[in-house]
């Protein structure tokens, strides 16, 4: 038997992110076999400050952002000059369609319905909007080449402004969708 301990906050939405990434530091270092790091932060904001604080550690911080068009056509959530910064720091930042809508959603915001993905996204939002972002993020950094399957990550993810989950998962590419393997919540909103 192990004891482990999960951190919870109180509500999910709020801007927890210095909270949890203490709470992610912790796990680092008691853990040892974890290499990379996601962390879905639109602007950026979030993946500098997880840098700033692990910037000792021996870690492959990688920046999951919004699609181009998102909020608006033909524009990006996080500003070219973000995007360097967080290279010069050594973070990769990947831009693409959401594993759990992409075209799918095009085609029920036109025609109603919903398609099989929304089911699941739902699904994980039952625990927590972070824990379907923590793993849809993990199957675009897998798709794209970022991180590589079957090697246990840090998923970090959020609702709103900042992040307020943090999980160790196994990612998987989209086609193996229900191979996933969720190990361990680092951190969660309770409500």
């Amino acid at each position: 038997m192990e004891r482990k301990f999960i951190t919870y906050f109180e509500e999910q939405g709020n801007d927890y992110t210095d909270d949890l990434i203490s709470a992610v530091k912790d796990k680092l270092e008691s853990s040892g076999d974890i290499k990379r790091i996601l962390i879905a932060s639109s602007t950026g904001e979030s993946a500098m400050k997880l840098y700033g604080a692990l910037e000792d550690e021996d870690v492959e911080i990688i920046n999951v952002t919004h699609h181009m068009g998102f909020k608006e056509d033909n524009v990006a959530d996080i500003s070219d000059e973000m995007i360097k910064k967080l290279e010069d720091v050594g973070i990769k930042t990947y831009i693409g369609a959401h594993a759990f809508s992409g075209a799918a959603r095009g085609v029920t915001n036109k025609y109603g319905g919903f398609s099989p993905l929304d089911v699941v996204a739902d699904t994980l939002r039952m625990f927590s909007h972070g824990i379907k972002v923590s793993a849809e993020i993990s199957i675009m950094a897998a798709d794209a080449g970022l991180v590589p399957v079957g090697e246990k990550i840090i998923a970090i993810g959020g609702r709103g402004k900042g992040v307020d989950t943090a999980v160790i998962l196994t990612p998987v590419n989209a086609k193996n969708l229900f191979d996933m393997k969720f190990h361990e919540i680092i951190a969660m909103p309770k409500d």
